[in-house]
């Protein structure tokens, strides 16, 4: 296990709602040999859909990652931020560093990545489901990031949008195992104490994958 930042920064959920905390992450990322070929990729991606990516946060493993964790699209609040990462000012991202700290997977094992990995709402829009086509735009860019990373073992993948990827991850990675886990987001894991429950009980298997004790 490797792969992450020697420089310190403020990490914690939410912590990311202060700007010199964003300001300082972002210098980061412009320092990070292991996040640089991921920010290759994501503007990659912004010129040809022509819409804003975030990129990954220098403060987890980058292309050095075992474990890439896919949600399913960059929600409004990325826009404050840049990044996609567990410490952005969210309810979502709160419960994803919760539910990571308790399944005790190191940052620098983890890559937190979207689906459909560019923002999808107009500027003060309300937060929306991708559609079917802008799902299957972005399963083009899934085997170039699986190519990024070679030490790649688990796939996580949470909701909906991105287990409807498995199959194209089957297809480019033959036999990587891969853990279903329901959305973080506040209002789905508040239905129900079975969603929580399901969330941490996957995060448990991926894990186990790593190798990391239970």
């Amino acid at each position: 296990m490797s792969g992450g930042p020697a420089a310190p920064d403020t990490s914690g959920p939410k912590s990311l709602a202060d700007p010199g905390a964003v300001a300082s992450r972002h210098a980061l990322a412009e320092a990070s040999p292991h996040l640089a070929p991921l920010r290759r990729l994501a503007e990659r991606i912004r010129a040809e859909q022509e819409k804003p990516v975030p990129e990954a946060d220098p403060l987890d493993g980058g292309v050095a990652a075992r474990l890439l964790l896919l949600l399913e699209t960059p929600g409004p609040a990325t826009g404050r931020t840049a990044f996609v990462s567990r410490d952005n000012p969210t309810g979502t991202a709160a419960n994803l560093f919760r539910f990571l700290g308790q399944a005790g997977i190191p940052r620098a094992d983890t890559l937190i990545w979207n689906a459909v990995p560019w923002v999808i709402h107009a500027p003060g829009a309300r937060n929306r489901a991708p559609r079917t086509a802008e799902i299957r735009a972005a399963r083009a860019y899934l085997p170039p990031l699986l190519d990024l990373m070679p030490n790649l073992a688990v796939v996580v993948l949470s909701g909906r949008v991105a287990q409807s990827l498995a199959p194209d991850l089957a297809a480019a990675r033959p036999g990587l195992p891969v853990v279903a886990v329901p959305h973080p987001s506040p209002t789905y894991v508040c239905t129900s104490p079975a969603v929580p429950a399901r969330i941490g009980a996957g995060l448990a298997e991926a894990a186990r994958r790593l190798g990391l004790p239970g």
